[in-house]
């Protein structure tokens, strides 16, 4: 090909979110001539949405958790290069009943041993040195000293500048509605390239519709909040905040016997939180702030109405784990595909083209792995990660 043909490329990626970018420099550090196309003027969905969070500990044993932890590395190398921040104080999973703690205690014994989580759990005087006693309140703590967070609206904007320095050709502002056979129509005329790789996000309807509706994909909805703590002395909080609410949640702990409690305890306790999906997770900015959420809503589009009864309830369970009050500066709604057949989807559609599509909302713990894995295996000749 002709290494200098502005609509020629050896890799296109549609999608400037997580996963779309996570391929553009898995193939630019291989020395490929990429291009990443992208309809909106800077990264706006799912991506910028989110608690920024790299979580490793929540992930199960298998290729997710291997997926996190080369993230991880992958995330702290970026944050390196691109000057934004990865800071590595690690996750604080709070239990506030005995049937959280029996969670955390049984994942200590069978699944930190086995896998080798990078955990520690914090009781009695050691629960009591963290944070002057603020957390006496609670029976546990589990650290996860492999998380990390990262402040998506600034981290996102960095990557697209370091790709950018790197040689990725960035259109943005540019909606791609045909890809296959190594060529790509969009709003800004016609592109060729070797291989096409297409990270659409929970956009299910643009390109190959025809291959996704049979898969009854979702999209789940989340509301949002920024807020900072204001009682004094301030909280001056540095790691990642759960409660045993994501014990019910992610994979790392859902499916130990000793969950099935929680799940009911929440059930007879506070049954609006199931009803709305809702589990505590509390990331700090570099800003002395707190992104605080979440609920999740499923369904075939994502309703505009926020529930103030939702945020009332985050609002609730923020400031009694936390025993801190705190003012709400901002509000807004995530959303990200749901509903897969599996945590991601990596499909090969022809011969020069491929979608990679997240079914879950931990885009941010494990794309940059899933990247490195996709565009390894098209350059191979191998089999895609699933």
């Amino acid at each position: 090909m002709n290494s200098t043909d502005p609509r020629h490329f050896d890799l296109a990626v549609v999608g400037a979110g997580i996963l779309g970018l996570a391929h553009a420099f898995a193939a630019v550090k291989r020395g490929l001539r990429v291009a990443v196309f992208e309809r909106t003027g800077t990264p706006m969905g799912a991506s910028i949405r989110n608690f920024g969070m790299g979580l490793v500990t929540g992930q199960p044993p298998g290729i997710m958790l291997d997926l996190a932890r080369e993230s991880r590395a992958l995330w702290l190398y970026l944050a390196a290069r691109a000057n934004f921040s990865a800071r590595e104080a690690g996750s604080l999973l709070f239990a506030r009943t005995q049937a959280e703690h029996e969670v955390l205690q049984e994942f200590m014994v069978v699944r930190a041993r086995q896998h080798e989580y990078r955990v520690s759990l914090l009781q009695g005087d050691k629960l009591a040195a963290l944070y002057n006693g603020r957390f006496g309140h609670h029976l546990s703590a589990l650290h996860g000293t492999e998380d990390l967070q990262l402040y998506s609206r600034e981290a996102m904007p960095a990557l697209v500048a370091y790709l950018h320095s790197q040689g990725v050709h960035f259109r943005f502002n540019t909606l791609v509605h045909g890809a296959g056979g190594g060529h790509l129509s969009s709003t800004a005329g016609e592109f060729r390239a070797e291989r096409v790789i297409v990270c659409s996000g929970h956009d299910y309807q643009t390109l190959f519709a025809d291959r996704l509706q049979p898969m009854n994909l979702k999209q789940c909805r989340l509301q949002m909040l920024r807020v900072k703590a204001i009682d004094t002395p301030p909280l001056a909080l540095t790691h990642a905040v759960l409660t045993g609410l994501s014990c019910t949640h992610y994979g790392a702990f859902s499916d130990l016997p000793s969950a099935r409690a929680v799940d009911a305890e929440i059930e007879a306790t506070a049954p609006l939180l199931n009803r709305h999906g809702i589990h505590l997770l509390v990331s700090p900015t570099p800003y002395q702030e707190l992104i605080v959420g979440d609920s999740h809503y499923y369904g075939t589009d994502s309703p505009p109405f926020n529930n103030e009864e939702i945020d009332q309830l985050l609002i609730d369970l923020a400031e009694h784990t936390l025993a801190t009050r705190v003012q709400v500066l901002e509000r807004w709604q995530g959303v990200y595909g749901s509903k897969g057949p599996g945590p991601f989807s990596a499909l090969k559609i022809d011969e020069h083209t491929s979608a990679v599509l997240m079914h879950t909302g931990i885009g941010m713990s494990v794309g940059l792995g899933l990247g490195e894995r996709v565009v390894q295996a098209l350059l191979e000749g191998t089999a895609l990660p699933g």
